[in-house]
C-alpha cells in the first residue's frame, strides 16, 4: 500500500514550506506526491470583474500572461524541491519508491483543490506569515469540508523535523476522534506522542479511552491535562503545552461554533491555526 500526498501550490511564498514538508513526508513514508496548481479561469475573471462587452483586450492578455508566469514559478519551485529530495518521476519504479508528479488545471482554486484532495491520503497546504491574523482561507475550508481528508497546514518556513514528537490536542469531539483515526500511520511512525487536553469540571472527554485506543495500535502516548486559566484561550494553552513537550507537529480536529465558518475555525482552533509556528494537522 502506498500513501498518497497532495501539495497544492500557488507559486507564492506560502507554498515553499508546504512543498518542502510534503517532499520530506513523501521520502520518509515512501509515498507518492502530486504537486497541484490551479490556473484561474479567464471566464471567472471576466464575470467577477463585471465587464461589459467588448472586453478590454490588454487586461485579458495581462491576466493570461500573469497566470502562465505564476504557474511556471509554481512548477519550477516544486520540481526543484523534488529533485533536492531525490523523488522519482518514474512511476514504474515501484510502490516502495517515493515518487512525485506535477498536475495543472484551470478553474476555481478552492473548489478544484477540494475535488482533487478527495483522492489523496493527506493534503499539505501552505500558511503564509503575512496572514497570521487570518488563519483560515477559502481553500482550507473547502478542503476540510468537501474532501473529508486530513489537512497539514505548513508554516512558511519548514521546520527541521516533523512527526517525531506529536502533540494531540484533544477535547473528545467527533472531529478530534476523526483526526486521530486518519493520522494513525504518522502517529505509529513517531518517536513519541502526548495527548493534551484542557480539563473542565464535570466534562468527560474520554482521555483514558483514547490512550487505550492508541495503545491497541502500538502507540504508547503520554497524557497531559492542563487546567483552564481565566481569560486565556484554550488554544494558547495547548500550544504552550505542545512547546513544553518539544512537539514538532500538533494534531487536532477542526471545530468551533456556528455559524459554519466559526464551526471550523472557532475558539481554540482559531488561536492555534492563527498563531502556531508548528505544522498543524487538521481534520473535520
Amino acid at each position: 500500500m502506498t500513501t498518497t500526498i497532495l501539495a497544492p501550490t500557488s507559486g507564492g511564498s506560502a507554498s515553499d514550506g508546504a512543498v518542502e514538508l510534503a517532499c520530506r513526508l513523501a521520502k520518509r513514508f515512501n509515498a507518492h506526491l502530486e504537486g497541484f496548481h490551479v490556473v484561474p479561469d479567464l471566464r471567472d475573471f471576466i464575470v467577477a470583474a463585471g465587464f461589459d462587452m467588448p472586453v478590454n483586450a490588454d487586461l485579458v492578455d495581462r491576466f493570461v500572461e500573469d497566470g502562465k508566469a505564476i504557474a511556471a514559478k509554481a512548477k519550477a519551485g516544486f520540481e526543484k524541491s523534488v529533485a533536492r529530495h531525490g523523488l522519482s518521476a518514474d512511476l514504474s519504479a515501484g510502490r516502495n519508491t517515493p515518487s512525485a508528479i506535477w498536475r495543472q488545471e484551470t478553474g476555481d482554486a478552492p473548489a478544484s483543490v477540494a475535488e482533487r484532495a478527495r483522492f489523496f491520503d493527506l493534503v499539505v497546504l501552505g500558511r503564509s506569515d503575512r496572514v497570521i491574523d487570518q488563519p483560515h482561507s477559502d481553500t482550507v475550508e473547502q478542503v476540510l469540508i468537501r474532501s473529508g481528508r486530513p489537512v497539514l497546514l505548513a508554516p512558511a518556513k519548514a521546520p527541521e523535523s516533523i512527526g517525531e514528537i506529536i502533540a494531540i490536542g484533544w477535547n473528545g469531539s467527533p472531529a478530534a476522534v476523526h483526526a486521530v483515526a486518519l493520522s494513525l500511520p504518522i502517529l505509529q511512525a513517531a518517536r513519541s506522542a502526548v495527548v493534551i487536553s484542557v480539563a473542565k469540571s464535570g466534562e468527560e472527554t474520554g482521555d483514558k479511552s483514547l490512550l487505550e485506543y492508541l495503545s491497541w495500535h502500538g502507540i504508547a502516548a503520554a497524557h497531559r491535562s492542563i487546567w483552564p486559566v481565566p481569560g486565556a484561550n484554550p488554544g494558547g494553552q495547548i500550544l504552550s503545552a505542545a512547546r513544553d513537550e518539544a512537539a514538532d507537529l500538533l494534531l487536532m480536529g477542526g471545530y468551533g461554533h456556528a455559524p459554519w465558518r466559526e464551526f471550523l475555525f472557532g475558539g481554540a482552533t482559531r488561536e492555534i491555526v492563527g498563531n502556531s509556528l508548528l505544522p498543524v494537522l487538521l481534520s473535520h
